[in-house]
C-alpha cells in the first residue's frame, strides 16, 4: 500500500506540505517504527515520542546545511526515515544495516556519531563557533532530553553559552522520564514547571510572529488556535523563564511536543533570534503505541516484540549476568549493612531493582552523572561504607579521571560492577564495552576480575564486598554457561586463577597454553576439543584476574608448553594479552605468543554472536587461529 512517505522526496518536500499532510507523515513514520522494531528490537519509546519534533525540524530547517544534533540519538528513528533511509530502515540494528543511533558513516544528515548522553549542547556551541570563524552561516539545533540535560557535560556547555551571538537553538524534549525515573533538582524543577499554575500566556506573541511566516504562517496559527485547552500548551513558567534566561537563553515553553503547528511556529520565531534559544517541549514517551505508553521503561530499549500485545518474543532462557548481579547484591545487602548501591539512571538495566526495594536508604540513583557516581562512591567509602557502583562499561569511560583521582589514589574500597563489558550487539560502536580491561588494569591499587560463568560471578561479588581497596568486576551482556546448583558465596583469593582444562594426549605434536579471561574461558575449552583430535595438547587457564595476574600459575604452566595463546573479549591494545606478554618479558621467557581479541577499531552493530564470529572470538574461530599459529601443523 502506497503512503505519502513513499511519494515525496525527503526531507526537502516536507517544507512544501500542509499541516494535515505533515501530521499524516507523522502517523506513517510512527507505524513504520513500530513495524520495524517489532522485528529488530530497538529504542521504541524514545523515538515514538519524538516523531513530531523530527518532522517539524525537517519541515522548518534545511538539513544538512542546517545542523540538527540528537543528544544520545536513541530518539532519532524518525530523523533517519526522513533523511533518505526509509527503504533501508528495515535493516535497523542488523549486521551491515542501519545503526540504531545517528552515524556519520550513514548520512550527511547525521552530524555526529552519538550514543552517550549530554553531548549535544557542547557540540552545538562548537559548530556555532566554527561558523563564526570560517564565515559560514547556517542554523544549529540541538535536541536534548530532560534526563540528558541533568548530566554534568550539559551544564559545562551551558556555562559556556552566554557569549554566543549567533543563532543556536536547544530543544528540551521533556517526557518526564529517562531510562529510570529522573532524579535530582533539575528533574523536580521541570516537573514543577509542567504542572505549574503560574504561567504567562504566549498567545499574542505567537499569533503575531506566526502570521509573519511566508505562505504558511496564518494557516499554522489557525491550526494551533483550535487546540483544546490551548493555554495549557502555549505557556511559559515565570520561574523557568527567569532561570534559563539568566543562563543566557531566550526561553519559550513549555509547549505541546506533539503539536506540529505549534512547534513549527515557535521554531520559525527562534530562527529570527540571534543568540541561544531554549524551546521547552512536553512529549509522551511511546506516543501512539499503547504498550509503550503504558510501560515506557521496558520499551526504552527492547528486543523483538509482538505488535498486538507488546510482549517480548524472546523471553525466558538462562539467567543473565545482570540478573545474577541483582540477586547476589540483595543477598550481600542482607549480611552487610555497610553495603550501598549506586547507579547512574540505570536501575532496571543494571539489575538493582530488588536491592533498591529492600534497602531504599542504602540505594542511590544519581542520574546521568557517572563522574559524580565515582567520586560520590569514594566519599561514601571514606565515610565507612562499602559502595558498589553498577554501570555499563561504555559509560564508565566517562568517569575515568574520577576513578583515578577520587578512588584509586585514595585507595578506597569501592566496587565497580562493570556490566555490558565486551560486545553488546545491536547498539554498536557507542555501546560496546571493549576498552575497560585496558583502561582499568593500568591503575595503581585497582583489582580487575572477570568471571567465566554465573557462579564464579557471584563468588567475585562476595569477594569484592570484603576487599579493602578499589576493585572492578567486568561481565558481558546476556548469560554465560549453564551453572549447576545454587550460587556460591565462596571468597576467592585475590590474584589466583585456576586450570580449567588439561588435555591428556600421549605424545602430542605440540603443547600449548591457552590463558583466557571471563567470557572467553568456555569457548577456549570448546576449541581444545577439535585441537586435541589433531594432536595439539592444550592446557586452559581461567585467569580470573587481569590484575593482579596469577604469576605463579602462569609461569609454571608456560614452562611445560611450546606456545602461548591469550584470549579476551576486549581490545588487544593494552589489554589482558598485553599483561601476559609483559609478565613473560619481565621473567625473560622467550616463547611464541598469539593474542586473540578485538582489533583497535570501533566495532559495528549486529547480534552479539555474529560480531564474536566475525572477529574470531567463538570456539571454531579460536581453534582455526591456533591451527594457523602452530608451525608444526604445516600452516
Amino acid at each position: 500500500m502506497s503512503t505519502l512517505l513513499d511519494k515525496i522526496k525527503l526531507p526537502e518536500t516536507l517544507r512544501e506540505l500542509s499541516t494535515k499532510q505533515l501530521e499524516q507523515i507523522s502517523t506513517e513514520i510512527r507505524q513504520k517504527i513500530i513495524e520495524v522494531t517489532a522485528r529488530t528490537g530497538g529504542h521504541v519509546a524514545p523515538s515514538l515520542g519524538a516523531v513530531e519534533i523530527a518532522v517539524s525540524l525537517h519541515a522548518t530547517f534545511e538539513s544538512p546545511k542546517d545542523k540538527i544534533l540528537w543528544d544520545v540519538g536513541h530518539q532519532a528513528y524518525a530523523h533517519k526515515i526522513l533523511t533518505g533511509r526509509l527503504e533501508t530502515f528495515s535493516t535497523l540494528r542488523q549486521l551491515g544495516g542501519l545503526s540504531g543511533f545517528p552515524n556519520i558513516n550513514e548520512s550527511p544528515h547525521d552530524i555526529f556519531t552519538v550514543g552517550h548522553a549530554s553531548t549535544s549542547i557542547s557540540q552545538a556551541i562548537g559548530l556555532v563557533r566554527a561558523q563564526e570563524l570560517t564565515g559560514q552561516k547556517s542554523h544549529v539545533v540541538a535536541v536534548i532530553g530532560d534526563g540528558s540535560i541533568s548530566g554534568g557535560l550539559s551544564f559545562e556547555g551551558v556555562n559556556n553559552i552566554g557569549s554566543v551571538k549567533s543563532n543556536l537553538i536547544v530543544i528540551l524534549n521533556d517526557n518526564e522520564m529517562s531510562i529510570s525515573k529522573n532524579v535530582g533538582s533539575i528533574s523536580n524543577y521541570l516537573t514543577q514547571v509542567s504542572t505549574s499554575n503560574a504561567y504567562i500566556d504566549l498567545r499574542n506573541r505567537i499569533e503575531k510572529l506566526t502570521k509573519r511566516i511566508p505562505k504558511v504562517g496564518i494557516s499554522l496559527f489557525e491550526a494551533a488556535k483550535k487546540l483544546k485547552d490551548r493555554t495549557k500548551h502555549i505557556v511559559v513558567s515565570f520561574k523557568v523563564d527567569v532561570i534559563f534566561e539568566e543562563l543566557g537563553f531566550k526561553y519559550f515553553g513549555p509547549i505541546d511536543g506533539h503539536n506540529i503547528p505549534l512547534i513549527m511556529s515557535t521554531l520559525h520565531h527562534a530562527k529570527e533570534i540571534n543568540g541561544p534559544v531554549m524551546i521547552h517541549v512536553l512529549t509522551k514517551k511511546g506516543k501512539g503505541y499503547p504498550p509503550a505508553e503504558k510501560d515506557p521503561t521496558r520499551f526504552h530499549g527492547t528486543g523483538p516484540f509482538d505488535i498486538k500485545t507488546g510482549e517480548p518474543l524472546n523471553g525466558g532462557g538462562k539467567e543473565t549476568y545482570t540478573a545474577i548481579f541483582g540477586r547476589t547484591m540483595a543477598e550481600i545487602g542482607k549480611t552487610n549493612d555497610k553495603v550501598v548501591a549506586i547507579t547512574a539512571a540505570m536501575i532496571d538495566g543494571t539489575g538493582l531493582e530488588d536491592f533498591a526495594r529492600q534497602f531504599p536508604k542504602r540505594f542511590y540513583d544519581v542520574g546521568i552523572a557517572e563522574e559524580h557516581a565515582a567520586t560520590f562512591a569514594g566519599a561514601l567509602a571514606k565515610g565507612g561504607l562499602k559502595p558498589v557502583v553498577a554501570v555499563y562499561s561504555t559509560f564508565l569511560q566517562r568517569a575515568y579521571d574520577e576513578i583515578i583521582h577520587d578512588v584509586c589514589l585514595q585507595n578506597l574500597p569501592v566496587v565497580f560492577a562493570v556490566d555490558r563489558a565486551g560486545i553488546v550487539g545491536e547498539d554498536g560502536a557507542t555501546h560496546n564495552g571493549i576498552f575497560d580491561l585496558a583502561y582499568l588494569r593500568s591503575l595503581p591499587n585497582m583489582v580487575v576480575m572477570a568471571p567465566k560463568d554465573g557462579n564464579e560471578f557471584a563468588q567475585m561479588l562476595w569477594t569484592a564486598a570484603g576487599h579493602n581497596g578499589p576493585i572492578a568486576i567486568r561481565y558481558p551482556r546476556g548469560s554465560g554457561p549453564e551453572v549447576a546448583g545454587s550460587l556460591e558465596q565462596t571468597i576467592l583469593d585475590i590474584g589466583k586463577g585456576e586450570v580449567a582444562h588439561r588435555s591428556k594426549i600421549h605424545s602430542p605434536k605440540t603443547k600449548i597454553c591457552i590463558i583466557s579471561i571471563g567470557s572467553m574461558v568456555q569457548p577456549s575449552i570448546e576449541a581444545t576439543t577439535a585441537l586435541e583430535k589433531e594432536g595439539i595438547a592444550a592446557t586452559v587457564i581461567n585467569a580470573r584476574f587481569v590484575k593482579p595476574l596469577d604469576k605463579e600459575l602462569i609461569l609454571k604452566t608456560v614452562k611445560n608448553c611450546e606456545q602461548v595463546v591469550t584470549i579476551e573479549e576486549g581490545v588487544l591494545d593494552g589489554g589482558f594479552g598485553s599483561a601476559v606478554c609483559e609478565l613473560l618479558a619481565d621473567e625473560k621467557i622467550n616463547i611464541p605468543v598469539l593474542r586473540i581479541g578485538l582489533p583497535s577499531k570501533f566495532i559495528e552493530h549486529g547480534k552479539r554472536a555474529e560480531i564474536l564470529e566475525k572477529y574470531g572470538l567463538n570456539s571454531s574461530s579460536i581453534s582455526e587461529k591456533i591451527r594457523t599459529f602452530v608451525p608444526q601443523l604445516g600452516h
